[in-house]
C-alpha cells in the first residue's frame, strides 16, 4: 500500500489513486501533513559497482476529516475522544499495518520494528534468481563415460555477493547474500553438490574430470522425455544481516532448469 499523503472521507468511493477501505472512505497517495513519521530506505541490489538504492518512507498521517464511527479503523473507539492515523510505507510494508487510534490530542506511538523483518525486506529488494548455468548447455552434445564439467556464470543476482539495506522506525538493517552451494540433480538419478561456481572447461584438460564440479553419465538419455535428461541446479543463498542491535542469518533457495542430451560414441568398423 502506498504511503498515505492525504487521508480523508469523501463522497466518491474511488477518489484519487488511493486505496478505499470502505465505501466513501479512501486514503490517497500524495502530499499532505505528516505526524510522528519515520523515514528510511530499502536498498536495491549491489554487486560490485552495479548496486543502487530505492527510497522507502514510512509515516503516520492524521485522518482529517474523520470517518464515521462505524468505520472499522476505529476498532470500537469513540471518535469524539480519539484521533485516527494511517501508517504506511512507500514500498508496501507497514509496521504496524493500517490504522492507529490514539487519545485525542496525543501523538501516535513509535512503531516497533523487528530487525529480521527489515532484513527480509532488504533481501526481497535484491531480486535473487536461480543459477546462470554456463555448462551443461541445452544445445550441447554429451557422451556416456566422458566427464561433464558443470559451472555457472557469476553476477550479483545469480551468485552474489549482493547487499542491500532497509530502514524503518529509526532502524537500518544491512544484509549480504551469497550462494553457499549448488545442488545439481542430473536427471539420471544422481545428485552432485558443488560448494562453488564450478571450473570452466578448457581444451588443455582433455578427458580429465572437473576439479570442483562434474559428473559422468553412465547411460544415454534416449529413454528420457524428449530424449534429454532434465537437469536442475538449485542454489542455496546464505544471507548474513545486522542492524538494530541484532544480527542473524537467512536462507533463500532458487532453481534453474536445463535439458541435456547424452548419447554414445559410434564406432565405425
Amino acid at each position: 500500500m502506498a504511503s498515505a499523503g492525504v487521508a480523508h472521507a469523501g463522497d466518491d468511493p474511488d477518489v484519487g489513486a488511493g486505496t478505499c477501505q470502505v465505501i466513501k472512505f479512501c486514503v490517497e497517495a500524495g502530499a499532505g501533513d505528516e505526524t510522528g513519521g519515520s523515514g528510511g530506505q530499502a536498498g536495491g541490489s549491489q554487486g560490485g559497482s552495479d548496486g543502487g538504492d530505492s527510497k522507502t518512507e514510512c509515516k503516520y498521517t492524521k485522518v482529517d476529516p474523520e470517518p464515521p464511527a462505524e468505520f472499522p479503523g476505529w476498532k470500537g473507539a469513540d471518535p469524539k475522544k480519539s484521533d485516527l492515523y494511517f501508517y504506511g510505507c512507500t514500498d508496501g510494508g507497514q509496521d504496524p499495518d493500517g490504522f492507529v487510534v490514539v487519545a485525542a490530542g496525543q501523538q501516535p506511538p513509535v512503531a516497533q520494528v523487528d530487525p529480521q523483518v527489515l532484513a527480509q525486506r532488504a533481501v526481497d529488494s535484491m531480486t535473487l534468481i536461480g543459477p546462470a548455468i554456463a555448462s551443461p548447455r541445452a544445445a550441447g552434445k554429451y557422451t556416456v563415460g566422458v566427464p561433464m564439467w558443470m559451472w555457472v556464470n557469476q553476477s550479483a543476482t545469480t551468485y552474489g555477493p549482493n547487499s542491500a539495506s532497509a530502514s524503518a522506525g529509526g532502524i537500518t538493517v544491512t544484509a549480504i547474500a551469497k550462494v553457499s552451494k549448488i545442488v545439481w540433480a542430473m536427471g539420471d538419478g544422481a545428485s552432485v553438490t558443488c560448494n562453488g561456481p564450478g571450473t570452466p572447461y578448457t581444451s588443455s584438460a582433455g578427458m580429465a574430470q572437473s576439479p570442483t564440479c562434474g559428473h559422468v553419465y553412465s547411460k544415454i538419455s534416449g529413454s528420457a522425455q524428449n530424449g534429454k535428461f532434465p537437469v536442475t541446479a538449485t542454489s542455496t543463498w546464505t544471507i548474513n544481516w545486522e542492524g538494530g542491535g541484532q544480527a542473524g542469518q537467512l536462507t533463500e533457495v532458487r532453481q534453474t532448469n536445463v535439458q541435456v542430451a547424452v548419447g554414445e560414441v559410434q564406432v565405425v568398423r
